[in-house]
């Protein structure tokens, strides 16, 4: 696609969002705190979403809104992602531009612990407070645009995001008694879902992003094990608090013709362990 692009919240995502983007002829705008950390070839505007609103210019032809928080608080939530999304929003009304617009939201919403599959006609009901706001979050988008386009990713991972693999070499972590499922996706498949939805002439309203395995946490532990050469992780004394465990569901993103270049954790994690890809700030 060749378009214009603001990249409303640019860090490690929406920066892959823009180079990609970029690569491909479009024109890429990114607006975040330190817009100095952006890529040349990008236009910069540096605004705290959650405080001001970015200037949209009259010829930006899609806006993806992909907010991170400072910290799981329902206050931090709350500025980053429905006071971020208010205010990029109020930019567009204020411009003469009619983009797309695409949200990135997070399968989080979903609170569902009894390992049942879940897909976009799964009821949200966000019980955590965070889940609450980014639901509040979607509903705001889908008032003020009427077609709108939300994307709830799974966990991502990927260059940069190495949390779990260093875990496992540090022997820091252990699988649970009852080893919940987890739904992830690699970053760069992330962003070209986005620019992918981003290209559909009449997109879903409502598209998970997850990869095609839903996997038990304990099997990817080991993988990554074996993979390092590390001892396989040990079985907890107690399990920690679960945070769900839900298999969620691509079938909607794959029927609109979408190829993951990472299908499962073991392709995108061998990659990241090879050094593919590129770390952005």
């Amino acid at each position: 696609m060749s378009a214009k692009i603001l990249l409303a919240g640019c860090g490690d995502l929406g920066t892959e969002v823009g180079l990609r983007a970029r690569a491909a002829g479009s024109r890429i705008v990114g607006a975040r705190r330190r817009a100095e950390l952006l890529p040349e070839s990008f236009e910069k505007q540096s605004v705290d979403l959650r405080t001001g609103r970015p200037i949209v210019g009259d010829d930006v032809d899609l806006v993806v809104v992909s907010l991170t928080a400072g910290d799981r608080t329902p206050e931090a939530y709350r500025a980053a992602y429905f006071d971020g999304l208010r205010n990029v929003l109020d930019a567009v009304d204020e411009s003469a531009a009619d983009p797309r617009v695409i949200l990135v939201s997070s399968t989080a919403v979903y609170d569902v612990d009894d390992e049942s599959e879940v897909d976009e006609g799964t009821p949200a009901t966000g019980l955590t407070a965070t889940g609450a706001v980014l639901l509040e979050t979607e509903q705001l988008l889908r008032d003020r645009v009427a077609e709108g386009v939300i994307l709830r990713l799974g966990g991502i991972y990927g260059p940069g995001r190495e949390r779990l693999i260093d875990q496992v070499r540090r022997g820091g972590i252990h699988e649970p008694h009852v080893s919940p499922f987890t739904n992830r996706i690699h970053r760069d498949d992330a962003a070209r879902a986005i620019l992918h939805l981003a290209a559909l002439e009449s997109p879903p309203r409502l598209v998970l992003g997850v990869d095609d395995e839903p996997a038990r946490l304990g099997d990817v532990l080991r993988f990554l094990a074996a993979e390092i050469g590390a001892d396989a992780p040990g079985t907890a004394s107690r399990d920690r608090e679960r945070a769900g465990s839900k298999r969620c569901s691509n079938r909607l993103l794959r029927s609109t013709g979408f190829v993951f270049d990472y299908p499962t954790y073991r392709e995108g994690y061998r990659a990241v362990l090879a050094g593919a890809g590129t770390r952005h700030p």
